[in-house]
């Protein structure tokens, strides 16, 4: 009974073979692949288990310059700079059939990199050999607008920390002023008074680092690194806005998790969504951060005690110039989002049972 069942599958399997091998071998077939070769803005791409080109469609010459025969047989990491083709490799090596978004920056002809975000995926042949199934779009200008207006939120948060700031950076000169006096007056205890003043001098240097951070332009560097490490880093600027509203910014450390992320774009979204949470307090209070690594995802959860976000406007939150705020941009969450997503993670909000809302980011591993 076995044996006969084996064999109704493998003759199923035959005509299943012959009949795509007909179906490809029609004349309505090369029509329409023909069309999808004509019309196709987007670039098609087959590669085998290596990595290596197999075939394009013709707009590969409009993307990357190279025509199909040129492409054909060449590796797609090898257009990659090393860090870049570390990343993809790692797409190439999941085990299992999910398709895997990615952006990447691809080595044109003429040398100069383009941006590009596409699709990968694996298929088996009816041998069973590994094929991987990928596509690949220019966004070069989408890139450009979406930096320019992360430069333009950047701007915008550093001017609006600007007084807290200087708030904390004179408190420091203040101390450094009288000792520099009592020293200059012939007191003695030098030595203690010294240290004193550099720890002052370290506060202002770690502040001041912190607000430079914000104007810089944002990397595309991932490796791992500790969320302890980059909480402490944005809570050094965010202190003294926090304390100009009375709030206590609590972070509740545990477990040191670690996620495969760029710095600086984490810091980013971090420092927004922490800003809008300290922002949010008509009152004094506190917002607590923490985090914890489960089989799945790390997480980090940002909780405040103020008014909450309507149900009805939770979802309009991420969208472009929706702002709740008198002098909001709009941008701040629309941009989180689409760090998110470049990073595998996703922001999830909700109310808390009292008052106040939760914003819990998951970045997937």
């Amino acid at each position: 009974m076995v044996s006969d069942n084996k064999n109704k599958k493998n003759t199923s399997d035959k005509m299943m073979v012959n009949e795509y091998t007909h179906l490809t071998s029609t004349q309505s077939f090369h029509k329409l692949f023909n069309w999808i070769e004509e019309t196709a803005y987007d670039v098609y791409l087959i590669l085998n288990e290596s990595g290596e080109l197999i075939y394009a469609t013709k707009s590969i010459e409009s993307l990357l310059g190279y025509s199909q025969y040129e492409i054909k047989g060449v590796y797609l990491k090898n257009l990659l700079n090393e860090e870049e083709a570390n990343l993809l490799e790692r797409k190439f090596n999941k085990q299992t059939n999910k398709k895997q978004s990615f952006k990447i920056n691809i080595r044109h002809k003429n040398e100069r990199y383009i941006w590009c975000e596409g699709i990968i995926g694996r298929e088996f042949d009816y041998r069973g050999d590994l094929y991987f199934l990928c596509t690949l779009k220019d966004i070069s200008e989408k890139k450009e607008v979406e930096e320019m207006m992360i430069r333009s939120e950047k701007m915008s948060i550093a001017g609006q920390l600007a007084a807290g700031v200087a708030h904390e950076i004179r408190n420091p000169l203040t101390a450094i002023k009288g000792f520099l006096q009592l020293l200059q007056a012939g007191i003695s205890k030098k030595e203690e008074y010294y240290k004193i003043m550099i720890d002052e001098i370290e506060k202002m240097e770690s502040i001041t680092s912190e607000m430079l951070f914000i104007s810089k332009p944002l990397t595309d560097h991932q490796q791992q690194e500790s969320v302890t490490q980059m909480v402490d880093d944005i809570l050094i600027l965010l202190r003294a806005q926090a304390k100009l509203k009375d709030v206590e910014l609590v972070f509740q450390e545990s477990k040191e998790s670690f996620i495969y992320c760029d710095k600086s774009q984490v810091k980013q979204v971090l420092l927004n969504i922490i800003k809008n949470a300290i922002e949010a307090m008509d009152t004094p209070g506190k917002i607590q951060i923490d985090h914890m690594t489960t089989e799945n995802y790390v997480k980090i959860n940002i909780t405040d005690e103020g008014q909450g976000i309507p149900e009805e406007i939770i979802h309009k939150l991420d969208e472009p110039f929706f702002t709740t705020k008198e002098n909001g941009t709009g941008l701040g969450l629309m941009i989180t989002k689409q760090i998110l997503k470049q990073h595998n993670a996703i922001m999830k909000i909700s109310q808390n049972n009292h008052k106040g809302s939760t914003f819990q980011l998951r970045f997937f591993k």
